[in-house]
């Protein structure tokens, strides 16, 4: 009989199912049965649906809203190293019926890639609700105090510096895992990018294109990011918007940029490009470090989005832009090849750690 491994995601934005979904695909050709479940349908009464449309409307219209919440509830509020957060009524209510879930198909390995999976995951198994080991995949580079909970049995961070914050926090075994990208976006045909940005974009041929990535819920202050670069006359902006299409419509409005919705062809496009200007430090970063393309963070929204734009950058993966004359000296000195090489060396370092599939499976046994 097969192994069975279940996945905690949350369609919070695209990045922690996408997580999910590679996970599930790598794990997969080893005959593991995979569950895939979103922990915000384990809420009562569709209250889980009603935390995402909350949570989306904050970012794209109230970001300081979510920056009192973060602080409030995500950063540890005494001085020191990171503590777990206290109990919650939410993750109490997702864990009773994770509870129920486990008992009618009990797997053999639990994954959490969001971070009040990880709470419910391991206050279920301290309680000895779960007898499967259960492991948290962290998708923040910056890890704060949702993510900890000693229940839990290991954690595969995104670097060293996170693995060690996690161990001292909770005690438990942490350890670094390669990031979870798709394999079309290791190293796909430059020039063959080249020809697509240019087919959509109506680049020249000697026209240096910035992708400037808005998610997939389109947030952020993008309209700002393309407007900078397009009065620089240095550097033309493509906007990704995901699936704002209100925010396309703007920025086309606009004249500044062309403005492009959800698609499947970002790996062809991140080939062509000369650099991408983020904002929230999610899996966008992870699928340009994997292409090769220079990541610069600007304006990034609050909370999670900043703190891990700080981390990329002390970790020399990124750099930190914090005004519209920092964005474009970003952009000038990747003219310089010994500063792409040696940045593109830190990048690989993240690719050649254990592969995540290879700690589940381990888990699994």
């Amino acid at each position: 009989m097969g192994k069975r491994l279940l996945i905690l995601t949350a369609g919070m934005g695209a990045g922690h199912d996408a997580v999910a979904g590679e996970l599930e695909r790598r794990v997969a050709p080893h005959g593991v049965e995979v569950s895939v479940v979103d922990v915000l349908d384990l809420v009562p009464l569709r209250l889980g649906r009603g935390l995402r449309r909350a949570y989306a409307g904050a970012i794209r219209s109230a970001p300081w809203l979510y920056a009192a919440v973060y602080r409030a509830f995500f950063v540890s509020r005494r001085p020191g190293p990171l503590r777990p957060p206290p109990p919650s009524p939410l993750t109490a209510l997702i864990a009773a019926r994770l509870h129920h879930r486990v008992r009618e198909l009990p797997p053999d390995a639990v994954v959490s890639t969001f971070h009040v999976a990880a709470q419910a995951a391991g206050r279920l198994r301290r309680a000895g609700g779960l007898d499967a080991p259960s492991l948290v995949l962290l998708t923040d580079f910056a890890v704060h105090r949702m993510w900890l909970h000693p229940g839990n049995d290991r954690y595969l961070c995104p670097d060293k510096a996170a693995a060690r914050a996690v161990t001292a926090a909770t005690g438990r075994p942490a350890s670094t895992c390669a990031p979870l990208v798709p394999p079309e976006f290791r190293r796909p045909d430059a020039r063959d990018g080249r020809a697509r940005l240019r087919e959509v974009s109506g680049a020249g041929p000697d026209e240096r294109v910035v992708l400037i990535s808005a998610g997939a819920w389109g947030v952020g202050r993008v309209v700002e990011a393309a407007g900078v670069l397009a009065a620089s006359g240095r550097y033309r902006p493509v906007v990704l918007c995901g699936r704002n299409g209100h925010l396309r419509r703007r920025i086309l409005g606009t004249g500044l940029a062309p403005a492009l919705g959800w698609r499947d062809d970002v790996p062809r496009l991140m080939a062509g490009a000369y650099a991408l200007v983020d904002n929230a430090a999610g899996m966008m970063c992870r699928e340009a470090f994997a292409c090769g393309l220079p990541v610069i963070s600007y304006r990034p929204i609050p909370g999670h989005g900043r703190d891990g734009a700080r981390a990329m950058a002390r970790g020399g993966l990124s750099v930190y832009a914090h005004s519209p004359a920092e964005l474009v000296q970003a952009l000038d000195r990747l003219e310089d090849g010994a500063l792409r090489r040696t940045r593109a060396a830190r990048v690989d370092a993240l690719f050649s750690a254990e592969p995540a599939e290879q700690a589940v499976c381990a888990a699994l046994g």
